[in-house]
């Protein structure tokens, strides 16, 4: 038999983008294709581009100028794809530019410059689909776009509206990832706590029962999933929406994790009105303290803007004391990027990039004061962990693992020390005790 073509990929931006990427290798793996690990091995490469903001877009073009050197023959999909122009005028050269989330357009490229296989072997194809991510975790991604207008943001002009994903195959998906060893799923989207307002939270058939297509019902019948087969359920980009109150029961019953991703991005009403976020009139710390009487453990996570166009030294103030009462566990920040094509670009008294770079280091500065005091708080504690990985640190092993609030990549870990270390295991769960805490990690032994 004749090899089968090989292509390869290259995979940018969000969790989002990443399982569009794993959807789009799923398919090709299904039909026959190998996945090529290099350049040089590949029939033809796949770049999964970026285009949120402005260094975003450079790393994508730069991507795709080294696939076009290191290969020559390059299909460009994702968020970059919905502008074209960009692409060509950088790099005519390419073979074919699909938007986002648009699988059938991405494999009739493949498929035209580079055909697929006369046979293809499915049962090559794990029931899980083929995965980026460690097998002990995956994403599963509930919905695609927004109907949000944040002044800031050009998604949905990517994206589109928002279009919830049918709930019977969110569920299946979750079954074969559970039945597959996954022992963590992280619920994704770009607005996850409106998922089903689009099909006006239409019930489905599941089984015996008829379930509502509801953010509250997903996350109840995915942690019931879970909790059978013993693994977790982390939710994330949730919108402060006064139905979000409801999960919290769920979190205190075990069936998802106590843990909370909102993208709260600024303290000050006034800014909060110019960046048109949504639910920017709820009394948010009055929400967070509710939320933490209910349940002590709850970690919150966020990511804020400083140096928005109009941004005050009294607003950023506000936003510092904001940050102060709401005790945030994990904080990110980002600096204002005027994007192309987002409306907050014509707001006036734009902030000069020497005054971004001096409130992000405040911010920043403050954020880790909350972070390390909070952690203190679980020093003497056993908690559970999942583990990534174990390392040689000098003459010493080391399990990197993470707790309850620590999300992949984007929180801090749990590093596991001291006797016992070489009985745990990558991918299972493990008990500890913690014994020390640092700015944005936690020490421990194995219990």
């Amino acid at each position: 038999m004749a090899a089968a073509p090989r292509v390869g990929f290259v995979s940018l931006g969000c969790p989002k983008a990443l399982v569009d990427s794993e959807r789009i290798l799923t398919h090709l793996r299904a039909e026959g294709y190998d996945i090529a690990p290099s350049y040089d091995g590949a029939d033809l490469v796949v770049v999964n581009t970026c285009g949120f903001i402005d260094d975003a877009v450079h790393e994508s073009l730069d991507s795709i100028g080294e696939a076009l050197r290191e290969n020559g023959r390059v299909i460009v999909t994702g968020c970059l794809g919905a502008q074209p122009e960009k692409i060509l005028a950088r790099h005519p050269q390419v073979l074919s530019i699909t938007g986002p989330h648009d699988y059938a357009a991405v494999l009739t490229a493949v498929h035209a410059h580079l055909p697929k296989p006369h046979d293809p072997y499915l049962d090559l194809v794990p029931p899980q689909g083929i995965r980026l991510t460690p097998r002990h975790y995956a994403y599963v991604k509930i919905s695609e776009g927004c109907n949000h207008r944040c002044s800031f943001c050009i998604i949905p002009s990517m994206r589109g509206d928002l279009v919830s994903r049918p709930l019977p195959s969110v569920l299946n998906e979750g079954i074969r990832l559970l039945n597959a060893g996954v022992k963590e799923l992280l619920v994704i989207s770009q607005d996850t706590s409106a998922y089903g307002v689009d099909v006006r939270y239409r019930a489905e058939q599941w089984g015996s029962r008829q379930i509502a297509t509801r953010f509250i019902d997903l996350a109840r019948e995915l942690g019931g999933l879970a909790r059978e087969r013993d693994a977790w359920v982390r939710l994330h980009y949730v919108y402060p929406y006064p139905h979000v109150d409801e999960v919290i029961g769920l979190m205190a019953d075990g069936l998802v994790l106590p843990y909370l991703d909102i993208p709260f991005q600024h303290g000050s009403p006034r800014i909060l009105k110019l960046m048109k976020r949504p639910a920017h009139a709820e009394n948010t710390l009055a929400r967070i303290q509710a939320w933490r009487r209910a349940l002590p453990d709850l970690a919150i996570r966020s990511t804020f803007i400083v140096g928005f166009p109009g941004e005050t030294e009294a607003e950023f103030e506000e936003l510092l004391a904001w940050l102060e009462q709401a005790d945030l566990d994990r904080v990110g920040c980002f600096k204002y990027s005027p994007v192309e094509g987002a409306a907050a670009n014509a707001l006036p008294d734009p902030v000069p990039e020497s005054v971004k770079d001096e409130r992000l280091a405040r911010f920043m500065e403050t954020a880790a004061v909350i972070s390390a005091r909070r952690l203190a708080r679980r020093v003497g504690r056993r908690e559970r962990v999942l583990v990534d990985a174990i390392e040689r640190q000098g003459r010493r092993l080391v399990a990197v693992a993470r707790s309850y609030a620590d999300a992949p990549e984007i929180d801090g870990s749990v590093q596991v020390m001291g006797r016992g270390i070489s009985k745990l295991v990558v991918g299972d769960f493990a008990e500890v005790e913690i014994t020390a805490a640092g700015t944005y990690d936690l020490s421990a032994r194995p219990v």
